[in-house]
């Protein structure tokens, strides 16, 4: 664009704006970049992208504006600039998680040491057997070795990490852009999908939508820890990203919770889209770094929702959340409405 004559880039620049309008696509320095490179026909696999994409989806949502200047446009100081945001992001959330894990454990072996010297204490005062003994000095020695395990994974992260952090931190500042990525799942976070949605409705564009959300997640938690619930919204997140087909966008909403937005699909196509990620998701096998057990009881409860003429976002969503939480209450592991 620099080399552009300023006759050249004022024609250009009358042909952008209108363009962008047309496709109701937010005029900010990014989405002007891209569009004026569009215009003036400049990059080929670019134009081809857009056109394909307003072929198929009738506009350009912002998710899409946006990964075709990463693709494209963006020069490498950005694209590393934006790979250390989200990679801070992710480190700390780890080493949260890390924590949370070890202070856990410490205060289960806590209660463990008191149960223990109570009940050595009582062999003092009435005595216990040789056997009864032992079996309170193995465990003992069992949860020793767990609660050694635990805080070291700790100290190590935590010293393999100040560095780290110095450096990424000072490489965050000259970013001020938001990720419209999650940092812990890697697919597009609420943030997108509130930007994506409203430039749906506001187009009026037909589309269904699935919400998610996986069973019994906080129990996993509790049983397994936050660094294997970490895991599991990892490969849940795979999954969506790997079956996802005909446009239709996966987002992490919040938590444990999943939406896929699927345009121009009716819901008895987006029920079998559900159907097919519920089947993947019971495929998902984890294994425990600290036991070495193998989790294969991943489950998660859907809801469908066509969106109707003049309905709201809020109501379509809702009408999804409902769905969602009546297949809970049914047993979880399922598809609604049935049809």
């Amino acid at each position: 664009m620099n080399t552009d004559s300023f006759v050249e880039s004022t024609e250009t620049l009358k042909k952008t704006v209108p363009l962008m309008m047309k496709h109701k696509v937010p005029i900010t320095p990014t989405n002007y970049a891209l569009w004026y490179t569009y215009t003036k026909q400049q990059t080929p696999e670019l134009n081809l992208a857009i056109d394909h994409g307003i072929a198929e989806l009738g506009l350009c949502t912002p998710t899409l504006c946006e990964s075709l200047y990463q693709k494209h446009l963006a020069n490498q100081t950005e694209q590393d600039v934006r790979q250390v945001k989200q990679s801070l992001t992710a480190m700390v959330q780890e080493l949260s998680h890390t924590m949370m894990d070890a202070l856990s454990d410490t205060e289960i072996f806590q209660g463990v040491l008191t149960k223990s010297f109570d009940q050595l204490e009582t062999a003092e005062q009435n005595g216990l057997s040789l056997d009864d003994t032992m079996k309170l000095v193995r465990d003992l020695i069992r949860e020793s070795r767990q609660i050694q395990a635990s805080t070291g994974t700790f100290k190590g992260q935590l010293s393999s990490a100040k560095d780290e952090i110095t450096t990424l931190r000072e490489a965050l500042a000259e970013s001020q852009k938001e990720a419209n990525e999650d940092a812990l799942t890697g697919i597009l976070n609420r943030r997108a999908f509130d930007r994506d949605f409203q430039h749906y409705i506001e187009s009026n564009t037909p589309l269904s939508f699935i919400l998610l959300d996986i069973d019994k997640f906080k129990d996993f938690n509790d049983k397994f820890g936050h660094l294997m619930g970490d895991q599991v919204l990892k490969t849940i997140a795979r999954r969506l990203k790997e079956n996802c087909r005909d446009y239709a966008q996966a987002y992490r909403f919040g938590g444990e919770e999943f939406a896929i937005i699927l345009p121009h699909k009716m819901k008895a196509s987006a029920r079998q889209q559900a159907e097919t990620f519920r089947r993947a998701f019971e495929r998902i096998s984890v294994i425990d770094k600290k036991t070495g057990q193998r989790v294969n009881s991943i489950t998660a409860s859907f809801g469908v929702a066509e969106k109707q003429p003049n309905e709201s976002g809020e109501c379509l969503i809702d009408r999804a959340d409902t769905f969602m939480n009546q297949a809970k209450q049914l047993g979880r592991n399922r598809v609604l409405p049935l049809n």
